[in-house]
């Protein structure tokens, strides 16, 4: 729970800052966090729904089907082949564990808690230098957000309506505030103004 008047909102971090993010943290040994942080930004899930990823249902997988444990909503996402490569990889470094096992396991041999991961991705703010100012879990699914509408383009609105249908929200309006773009267009509303 948050306290009464605090900023809970998290921030996007910029396509090129993520995946370089995830490629840091692999050289750096650190395979789950890259791995989380891979799995979370191309698919664009929620905490609730990676934390309880299985080796089974993502290696060597094409596609990925879930049930949303918010929504209660079935899922279909691509597994591009990238990301494939980089699951084998994590896999393999940590030294192919059991394909019933959990993918999100801490030292403790338990799946990290949503709290103890938003604790490392303030630390992975500070030891990396992320121009981001509040990182947490859920800046995965809004930098995956992001990147989709900033690859559009021209079609920005077309993939307004694409993401409003994957993260299951009402409309395009919603999806447009969630992403932070209303307030980004606002500022630049601002910013166009000169003497």
């Amino acid at each position: 729970m948050s306290l009464k008047y605090s900023y809970t909102t998290a921030d996007y971090l910029a396509w090129n800052e993520m995946t370089g993010l995830i490629r840091r943290l692999y050289a750096d040994g650190n395979y789950t966090i890259s791995l989380l942080l891979a799995c979370g930004s191309f698919w664009g899930l929620r905490i609730s729904d990676l934390r309880n990823l299985t080796w089974e249902e993502i290696l060597g997988q094409d596609t990925l089907i879930i049930v949303e444990k918010k929504t209660g909503k079935r899922r279909v996402i691509t597994v591009n082949k990238p990301l494939q490569k980089h699951i084998r990889a994590c896999y393999s470094a940590l030294g192919r564990p059991s394909l019933a096992q959990h993918c999100f396991i801490s030292r403790m041999g338990t799946v990290y808690s949503v709290q103890r991961l938003n604790g490392i991705f303030k630390e992975l703010k500070i030891k990396y230098h992320l121009p981001i100012d509040h990182f947490s879990t859920h800046s995965m699914r809004k930098s995956f957000g992001r990147q989709i509408v900033d690859k559009a383009g021209t079609n920005a609105e077309m993939a307004l309506i694409k993401l409003s249908e994957i993260f299951g929200h009402s409309s395009p309006a919603i999806t447009r505030r969630y992403l932070g773009l209303r307030q980004q267009e606002i500022q630049e509303t601002y910013n166009s103004l000169t003497f």
